[in-house]
């Protein structure tokens, strides 16, 4: 069995391992990142797994506005380590990161992934035809899914960054902890649930 657990500040190195491992340097250049950088999650939304002392699993949430629609989440990177790929892991992540925002209240997750993927927990492209990226991306893989019924009905404009999110308050004190990492701080533990 294995445990997903909320991410906290000992855990940075070891999640930004992972994501090297799995999507390399690359991963800094692509749209979505420019909603995360200098940034940290949404409060009590990243998740991870480890195993052996390693991070094999992660996914992290992001408060962002989704144009006409108000705020919202952006969800990524996930990422799994290449040798747990066939446990289901990243499944089990995105439900539950899911199943979290959901209680927290949110109302609408988007992201940039493969739909043969992401369709299974009930994302579609449908749901965000009217909304942009501020950078490119392709348009098949600009995905969404309602935690609240109509919450994405009609939204036009751009995704962008809120003006004013309380956690980024955090993200210049707590970035000193990560060294030169300013993109990420934590965000709260929540109770860990079985996976």
């Amino acid at each position: 069995m294995y445990l997903i657990r909320s991410e906290t500040p000992r855990d940075f190195t070891g999640v930004e391992m992972l994501l090297d491992l799995c999507f390399g340097p690359s991963r800094f250049a692509k749209t979505c990142q420019r909603l995360r950088d200098g940034r940290v999650p949404a409060n009590g939304l990243a998740f991870l797994v480890r195993q052996s002392g390693q991070t094999i699993a992660t996914v992290r949430l992001w408060t962002v506005l989704l144009g006409s629609a108000g705020e919202g989440l952006m969800l990524g990177p996930l990422a799994v380590h290449p040798d747990y790929r066939e446990l289901g892991l990243g499944a089990r992540l995105m439900r539950h990161a899911l199943n979290q925002a959901g209680a927290h209240g949110q109302k609408a997750v988007i992201l940039v992934g493969d739909p043969e993927y992401y369709e299974r927990f009930g994302f579609s492209r449908t749901l965000t035809r009217g909304l942009a990226l501020p950078g490119p991306v392709e348009d098949r893989r600009f995905l969404g899914v309602e935690l609240q019924p109509g919450a994405l009905d009609g939204a036009t404009g751009m995704v962008r960054v809120p003006d004013a999110v309380e956690n980024d308050l955090l993200c210049a004190a707590d970035s000193r902890a990560f060294g030169s990492a300013p993109h990420f701080a934590w965000a709260p533990p929540l109770a860990a649930s079985a996976a």
